[in-house]
């Protein structure tokens, strides 16, 4: 079994600098990656993202996580933009409601081979991808870990999707609302967010890991 940890920010700049370089569709996969990171989703959540998913109104977007749990979670206003860009490119903006916004150049929805070349490029330029088995779920994890350090596991456990465990009476009394979601996002980012206040904890990522995507 995996060992999983937090990758650390020059691991993840190196993975933005990867998934921008040598592929035959770099946008979209900095933007694959954009929101594994902003997002701590598994790879199902964004194969099976709708553009009637995507809420402009307050920046989020509906995710389809393990064991039937669907959750809306905030994203930021640019990597919200990009999709909305990508999939009118790619998807129209006529096209019916329950399209995928994720779509390679002939416009199919994208697959499980997307990440299959994802995680190829990852491992063959990058001696500790090899290493470590580099997938998009170490990026999940990474995600999770500086949630859960800055913000308390509550917050983390509603990032995560994860369902309240329901062991103790003490998760009654410690759910955490989007609202904690979007700032600790504001954290992982350096964005502002529609739904979030102020936020004084330091930030993990600015998105200097994908190049383009600013």
């Amino acid at each position: 079994m995996l060992n999983w940890h937090a990758l650390t920010a020059e691991q993840v700049a190196d993975l933005g600098r990867i998934a921008t370089q040598n592929g035959n569709d770099v946008e979209l996969d900095a933007l694959i990656l954009r929101l594994h990171i902003e997002t701590a989703c598994r790879r199902d959540a964004v194969l099976r993202l709708r553009i009637d998913e995507l809420s402009t109104d307050d920046c989020t977007a509906l995710l389809h996580h393990k064991g039937g749990v669907d959750a809306w979670h905030p994203v930021s206003p640019t990597l919200m933009r990009r999709l909305i860009e990508r999939f009118e490119r790619r998807g129209g903006s006529d096209a019916a409601a329950g399209y995928r916004v994720l779509r390679s150049r002939n416009g199919n929805p994208i697959t499980d081979r997307r990440y299959d070349n994802l995680h190829d490029r990852f491992r063959r330029h990058l001696p500790w991808a090899e290493a470590k088995g580099m997938t998009v779920h170490w990026l999940r994890h990474t995600t999770l870990t500086f949630v859960e350090r800055q913000f308390g596991e509550a917050v983390a456990r509603r990032y995560a999707a994860h369902r309240d465990p329901g062991a103790t009476a003490t998760p009654i009394y410690t759910k955490a609302s989007i609202v904690e979601c979007a700032e600790a996002l504001v954290a992982v980012t350096g964005q502002p967010h529609l739904l979030a206040r102020s936020v004084q904890h330091p930030l993990a990522f600015r998105g200097e890991d994908a190049k383009g995507y600013d």
